[in-house]
């Protein structure tokens, strides 16, 4: 399968601006050699890319294609200030970012997916290590659907959107997060891992997104129940009041 060498370490550096970068023609995962480079001490803003991936994955290891000819897959090592309780709020950014790159008709899909007018636009994964109180690092993997070579300009203008968009005031950033994430006010089913017939579930209508990067479900019954990313295995979305591709 040809692989287009429009992410070569010399085209990374000119675009990057002195980034840490590891670009490869082909790899198994990016998140994994990101990892691996988080717990040896990479740098924060570290970047690992690739032209090709053979089994690329996000969330709750769940596939994503990818095709040698489009498509941008790449990992970005963080270490924000954040307390462990916070965990889950690099989704928040992160998706905020992407969906400031590929313009006002995209859409956010809690947690980690970006929809536009024709379908799925961008997906995003993340691992985390926590210490006692506090993330050490956070990788985040991202997929951009149908990026088309050359693909380098894409890939930084999503890096940077998503480290602007973790430095931004908490408040202002979720409320523009609701305003784009057609998630809430929809009747959702989550299914909890580990999934199974048997798995945990919460049912009802979506109704926030809170500083932890939890989707906030209120039940049939009134409860309020809360939903942290991590503990999420599927998302169903039981109605059609609000359009995702719109």
């Amino acid at each position: 399968m040809p692989v287009i060498d429009d992410l070569s370490a010399e085209i990374l550096a000119e675009v990057l601006s002195g980034r840490p970068v590891r670009t490869y023609p082909a790899l198994l995962s990016t998140e994994a050699d990101a990892e691996a480079w988080a717990r040896a001490g990479g740098p924060a803003g570290a970047v690992v890319t690739a032209g090709y991936l053979a089994a690329p994955r996000g969330r709750a290891g769940l596939p994503w294609p990818q095709h040698a000819d489009r498509g941008l897959v790449f990992s970005l090592l963080l270490r924000p200030d954040l307390p462990a309780q916070r965990e889950g709020w690099p989704y928040v950014a992160a998706a905020l970012g992407i969906a400031d790159v590929l313009g006002c008709e995209v859409a956010i899909r809690w947690p980690d997916e970006v929809y536009g007018p024709n379908g799925r636009a961008a997906a995003l994964g993340m691992r985390t290590e926590l210490g006692p109180d506090r993330l050490r690092w956070c990788v985040l993997t991202v997929l951009v659907e149908q990026a088309a070579p050359p693909r380098g300009a894409l890939l930084a203008a999503v890096v940077a959107a998503v480290e602007g968009r973790l430095d931004d005031p908490v408040d202002a950033l979720l409320a523009t997060y609701r305003d784009r994430c057609a998630t809430l006010g929809r009747h959702v089913r989550a299914r909890l891992i580990p999934l199974g017939p048997a798995g945990p579930q919460v049912e009802g209508e979506a109704v926030d997104v809170r500083a932890d990067g939890a989707l906030v479900i209120r039940t049939d019954d009134g409860r309020r129940a809360v939903v942290p990313p991590a503990n999420l295995g599927m998302l169903d979305e039981l109605d059609a009041a609000r359009d995702l591709s719109s």
